[in-house]
């Protein structure tokens, strides 16, 4: 991990070269990433099966730039406050977060939203 000043971790752990302070990512997947793959982050994903049910009403897959600030419960409220308007949604999402960002921090970490509703609003 990085270290502050006082030699304390801060921030998750991340992927460096052994010489080098790159990638610097906090992952542990990538596709097509030449650099990180030499430092052991490959790209097979974790799969998980999920059986769509009546209860089931979207699925929402964000990068870590929203979820930095947005708890689960945020998501679903601003999702569901769309009323199966996906596009709307995603805007909706990516502008709270990078609020959130700005009101917290002097950088962004990328923003990427993706909502599929399951069933007519």
């Amino acid at each position: 991990p990085l270290m502050d000043e006082n030699g304390e971790a801060i921030g998750p752990y991340r992927v460096w070269l052994p010489n080098m302070m790159l990638p610097g990512l906090a992952m542990a997947r990538s596709i097509g990433d030449d650099i990180a793959a030499t430092v052991g982050v490959h790209a097979t994903p974790e799969v998980r099966v999920h059986h769509i049910t009546e209860k089931d009403k979207f699925m929402v897959i964000c990068s870590d730039g929203v979820w930095e600030f947005l708890s689960n419960e945020d998501v679903v409220g601003i999702v569901q406050a769309c009323q199966g308007d996906a596009e709307k949604a995603c805007k909706d999402l990516v502008a709270k977060s990078l609020q959130a960002w700005r009101a917290e921090e002097e950088v962004v970490d990328d923003i990427t939203a993706l909502v599929v509703y399951f069933q007519k609003y």
